[in-house]
């Protein structure tokens, strides 16, 4: 795979160390894995390759990302900022670990404590239900829906489709967007209580595009 025609090599802006930055980030749900540099060279060798290769500023070398630990980066797509002075990729992290301390991402660190940075809303959502799942919580309706199983998850699912259908029905905007949030939040639950990752949900969405 090869982003050649994307991306014009000779007219990123480079710093005066030969340099620009390269931000990381997870093509299902957008999670920012790392920042690191990359040279004219290293970023001939991603584009040519498909996968993400960095320039090594301590040892002044070119990184193959993943090489020794085989967590490498499949680059899915590539773009430049409107000063064509910083890259985004969005990339297929293998074995979901970007930082070399073995956490997801690089940004990990709020206030000493390690913990994933948000991504996007579903995600979030998700990792609360799967929280309450795993610990309880006095008053809690995700845990309440957990603690009554199929019976009563698949009940509310049934509920909301129907009141989805109503909605697009009466063609009430306000209404649709309501309800299709219900569906989904019920639908996380489900999956959280079957632990199912939502990230596998991505992955069939992603199959759909093609």
């Amino acid at each position: 795979m090869t982003f050649n025609d994307a991306i014009p090599i000779d007219t990123i802006r480079y710093n005066e160390q030969g340099l620009v930055p390269a931000i990381a980030q997870d093509y299902l749900d957008g999670t920012v894995l790392m920042m690191a540099w990359m040279s004219r060279e290293s970023l001939q060798k991603t584009l040519e390759t498909g996968e993400a290769w960095y320039w090594s500023r301590s040892r002044g070398e070119l990184w193959h990302k993943g090489a020794t630990s085989g967590h490498i980066q499949k680059v899915k797509a590539m773009r430049y900022d409107c000063d064509s002075d910083a890259l985004l990729m969005t990339v297929e992290q293998v074995g979901d670990i970007a930082c070399h301390t073995g956490e997801r991402s690089c940004f990990h660190q709020i206030e000493q404590q390690k913990k994933a940075p948000p991504a996007d809303t579903l995600s979030g959502v998700f990792e609360v239900i799967c929280q309450r799942r795993d610990h309880r919580v006095e008053g809690s309706y995700t845990r309440t829906l957990l603690e009554g199983g199929d019976n009563k998850i698949l009940k509310k699912i049934g509920e909301e489709a129907a009141e989805v259908v109503m909605a697009c029905k009466d063609d009430d905007s306000s209404a649709i967007a309501s309800e299709v949030a219900d569906l989904f939040y019920h639908t996380l639950v489900a999956l959280a209580y079957h632990h199912v990752d939502i990230k596998d949900v991505y992955r069939k969405l992603q199959d759909r595009k093609r």
